[in-house]
């Protein structure tokens, strides 16, 4: 395991890195520091072709509580304030535009910043007895910038209703609401997150780059611009090596070997 600072961890398991939110102590809360070092970590792995599938994962009882309350007490400057929430909008971007599909695998709690880190990745599993929630309205402090990428995630009154009520939801609703795919129990999660990361890195690195890109484009966009960009995207991806290999194995009844161009 490669240690990019003790706050988080790295290892890499063929073509899947796993990032590793290393704070037990405090929930894996997302202080200041461990965002710059999971944006750190995300721009070597923009540029790291040869890995295919990101895990984010936690230490300890939880997945992540969110940010780290006690840091924004300790500096109650608003300059602070200002660095930590844009440096925190920068990292959700940063995951939304990696090359690389990103998987969140949750145990325990997933809170605020936390909720909104699973929300933000393409994938998400947890174990079955993992919780979720936005609860800032609960201590005078909205989660806004975690509704944003709830508000994307689940459908609208769902999202409304955990973010006024700040009550927690259990795995089972949130697999309901489209917040994560699936929850299993006990060590069965880490079968199945590697199994998910392996079945998603065994498929082209450009392709899949192409696709995830693609897919963030269109869906802010209205219907008929959609359509139009992504079959301008169809048309750059039949011209790829890869796509040329895929469509020859398909038809040749074997297994492709890419190229990632």
């Amino acid at each position: 395991m490669t240690d990019t600072s003790d706050i988080l961890l790295r290892r890499d398991e063929g073509a899947v890195a796993r990032l590793t939110l290393n704070r037990p102590g405090a929930y894996n809360a997302l202080s200041l520091a461990m965002m710059e070092r999971l944006l750190e970590e995300l721009a070597r792995l923009d540029s790291d072709a040869t890995i295919k599938c990101v895990v984010i994962e936690g230490t300890g009882r939880g997945f992540c509580a969110g940010h780290d309350l006690k840091e924004l007490k300790a500096n109650p400057g608003v300059a602070f304030r200002e660095q930590t929430f844009e440096t925190c909008s920068q990292l959700m971007k940063a995951v939304v535009g990696l090359r690389q599909p990103v998987i969140a695998k949750v145990h325990g709690i997933a809170t605020a910043a936390g909720c909104q880190l699973v929300a933000t990745c393409d994938l998400a599993l947890s174990d079955s007895r993992a919780h979720f929630g936005t609860p800032g309205v609960n201590i005078g402090l909205f989660c806004s910038t975690p509704m944003v990428a709830l508000s994307r995630a689940v459908h609208p009154k769902q999202a409304m209703k955990m973010l006024l009520t700040g009550e927690m939801i259990d795995a089972d609703e949130a697999v309901q609401v489209g917040l994560i795919n699936a929850h299993h129990e006990g060590e069965a999660l880490e079968a199945a997150t590697r199994a998910l990361a392996e079945t998603v890195a065994s498929k082209s690195g450009l392709v899949l780059k192409t696709g995830k890109e693609a897919f963030y484009q269109q869906v802010e966009m209205g219907l008929a611009d959609a359509y139009a960009h992504t079959a301008k995207v169809m048309v750059e991806n039949m011209g790829f090596m890869d796509a040329q290999e895929g469509i020859a194995a398909f038809i040749d009844k074997r297994r492709p070997e890419w190229q990632n161009q």
